[in-house]
């Protein structure tokens, strides 16, 4: 009988929880899985991840592993735990065929997006956007309202603070560092709101950066709006760009920032929502949000409700390194999107989403600049 082909998983690609190495993977072949550590220096834990979500250490579902031991699983994702050391996680038998697990060290899971359909004619002078996050691990930014210049949401910065931030890319093609920009390539801030804390930033590509601490609350409805104003300064074409946000117990608009971008001249396009786990050290939880209603005036003061979206995900995703992400209609009837906690529904990279309407009105207070 042909041996199966023992499969490695480095130790890099594991996440440290609570001094325990842990990897997650997904078996894809019911029958007999063997296991063993290369450089063990500890006891292995296995344990099915229930759908819906990663399991508590300690469940009763786990299975002790001292040395090399052939157990038997169903499909599905897994869940190993060494509390020590090894170098690598060692699979083989039936079960481990077609096994999937991230072998690269960026251990984030894969960001994911709504892409807005939007005719070419239409001069969308506003972008209004509606999220309410469902999760809240640390690292995670939920964004609303992104176009082809910059991006608005909110992040989990740490245990004690949380931010909204409203950033525009400076043109030209840096992606590191700003020093390197042109001054007439930088995008200028023109103004802020009270508490705002505005800079520049680099490192994913260079820009003019705000954000405002404020305490978001998860299951809390968050209203977003984008302004686009083209300009033309002496011979060039020029577009500024104001993010409000509602302040609900305000109930009013709220100013983020002001920022008037180089080289531009253009309306609002290329629009967006997603999810993103900026910093890897937490990547196998699981971070849920839903958007929408969704809305555009154009310069004729028209409303439009968006009511198409396709999915979208970075290159982790793109490459299938990370496989658990979701999209679809939640129970609110609004779309959403989900990263990470090894959840999946099958949506691939352009995949329509099921049309929304809301049958609702266009939001009717705009900042009073409007």
């Amino acid at each position: 009988m042909k041996q199966e082909p023992t499969l490695r998983i480095p130790a890099f690609t594991a996440y440290e929880e609570q001094g325990v190495t842990v990897w997650y993977g997904e078996i894809k072949q019911a029958g007999l899985l063997t296991l063993d550590l290369e450089g063990r220096q500890g006891d292995l834990f296995v344990e099915r991840v229930p759908a819906g979500g990663i399991p508590k250490p300690g469940g009763a579902s786990r299975h002790l592993v001292r040395e090399k031991e052939t157990i038997s699983v169903t499909p599905g994702y897994w869940r190993f735990a060494v509390k020590g050391d090894a170098e690598a996680l060692l699979l083989s038998g039936p079960a481990s065929k077609d096994a999937h697990f991230n072998l690269k060290e960026r251990k984030n899971c894969a960001s994911v997006h709504l892409a807005y359909p939007l005719d070419k004619e239409i001069k969308a002078e506003w972008f209004y956007n509606e999220i309410t996050v469902r999760t809240e691990p640390l690292y995670s930014y939920y964004m609303a309202c992104g176009f082809a210049r910059g991006y608005f949401g909110i992040q989990v910065n740490s245990p004690a603070e949380r931010r909204i931030i409203f950033s525009i890319w400076d043109s030209g093609n840096e992606a590191v560092d700003r020093s390197k920009v042109a001054d007439e390539d930088q995008v200028k801030l023109l103004a802020k709101g009270d508490g705002v804390v505005a800079s520049g930033f680099g490192n994913e590509g260079t820009g003019g950066h705000s954000h405002m601490v404020y305490p978001w609350e998860r299951d809390t409805t968050y209203k977003f709006l984008v302004h686009a104003e083209p300009v033309q300064i002496g011979k060039g074409k020029q577009t500024i760009y104001s993010g409000y946000f509602w302040f609900p117990e305000k109930r009013t608009w709220g100013l983020i920032a002001r920022f008037r971008a180089p080289k531009d001249g253009n309306y609002l396009s290329g629009l967006y929502s997603f999810n993103e786990n900026f910093g890897g050290d937490n990547g196998q939880l699981l971070r849920l949000a839903e958007f929408g209603p969704s809305w555009v005036r154009n310069s004729d003061n028209k409303w439009q409700e968006l009511e198409s979206a396709s999915f979208s995900c970075d290159a982790t995703g793109r490459a299938k390194d990370r496989l658990d992400f979701a999209a679809g209609v939640a129970k609110s009837g609004r779309w959403y999107l989900s990263n990470g906690g090894f959840v999946k529904n099958g949506i691939a990279y352009k995949d329509p989403l099921p049309p929304r309407k809301f049958h609702g009105k266009p939001p009717e207070l705009l900042p009073k600049s409007s």
